[in-house]
């Protein structure tokens, strides 16, 4: 899975960048995507490897921070990213008159600085409440990576601010983003089912059909995992440990393949460079 996902994000992101016409707002974003999911991968699953593979199952503590900070920053940077997408779907279907003149590079530029300052502003805190918290229980870490809820409850200190601070988060920052998509969808159908004829109808939903795919396979699984942790006392162990496996796996690996499959310009492209290898390796053999 680790490999398809970086074979995945990387051919996608290669892509968008050397292709002169796919320079446009909407693929300069997935591109940004692609960077996180890369981000977010390579934090979490060498480390894994290594415990499975090599059975090198310790880690630092300032390792671990960082790990946990790299993990949540990805992951509260694909949902601002996810939102900047729904917002340029808003304004090619709602007021396409205007796309070219509101969504310039300049704005996707300062957007890219707004998801990365953005992430960094509302995690930093998180990881260090964790910094301040005193081990005296145990040091091992029942998960194959540096998971907040599971390092935390290996504390003596009183966790209240930490843990309301998290659910703060998901509520005010995930949560907002989530509501914010679902009304951006809301007018964004409103108007597709004002159009006059079928095709233009369809057409506008195709367009929104790869990030629809995106935005359940990212918020789906975090869902569930949350809900998880908050009874974590009536749920076994493995059945947290696959959740939180799930959401930092899943949308990493199926994003790509989502967009290269359904996008027809990514997808030419792609067909485009296979071609390319096939033909040169034909012509040296």
């Amino acid at each position: 899975m680790y490999f398809v996902t970086l074979f995945g994000n990387s051919l996608l992101i290669f892509i968008i960048l050397t292709e002169r016409r796919l320079h446009e707002p909407m693929y300069l974003i997935v591109s940004m995507l692609a960077t996180v999911d890369l981000l977010l991968s390579t934090s979490r699953v060498p480390k894994m490897l290594a415990v499975f593979w090599f059975r090198v199952g310790e880690i630092s503590f300032a390792a671990c921070l960082t790990q946990m900070f790299f993990i949540h920053v990805s992951f509260i940077a694909e949902s601002a990213i996810l939102l900047a997408m729904v917002f340029d779907r808003y304004i090619a279907i709602c007021d396409p008159l205007r796309y070219t003149m509101i969504l310039t590079k300049s704005v996707i530029e300062k957007m890219g600085l707004a998801v990365v300052t953005r992430s960094f502003c509302i995690i930093f805190p998180h990881i260090f409440l964790v910094k301040q918290l005193k081990f005296c229980r145990t040091n091992r870490v029942p998960h194959t990576y540096c998971e907040h809820m599971a390092i935390t409850r290996l504390t003596c200190d009183d966790i209240t601010v930490s843990a309301w601070y998290g659910v703060a988060l998901a509520v005010l920052v995930i949560g907002l983003d989530a509501m914010l998509i679902a009304v951006s969808y809301g007018l964004i159908l409103r108007t597709i089912f004002r159009l006059p004829s079928t095709d233009s109808r369809l057409k506008a939903l195709h367009t929104c059909s790869s990030h629809l795919c995106v935005m359940l396979m990212f918020y789906t699984p975090a869902f569930f995992s949350s809900l998880a942790h908050r009874f974590g006392h009536i749920i076994p162990g493995y059945i947290l440990n696959l959740l939180a496996n799930l959401y930092v796996l899943i949308p990493p690996l199926l994003n790509p393949i989502v967009y290269e499959v359904t996008t027809k310009e990514i997808l030419k492209c792609v067909i485009n460079i296979f071609h390319r290898c096939i033909s040169r390796s034909s012509l040296l053999s």
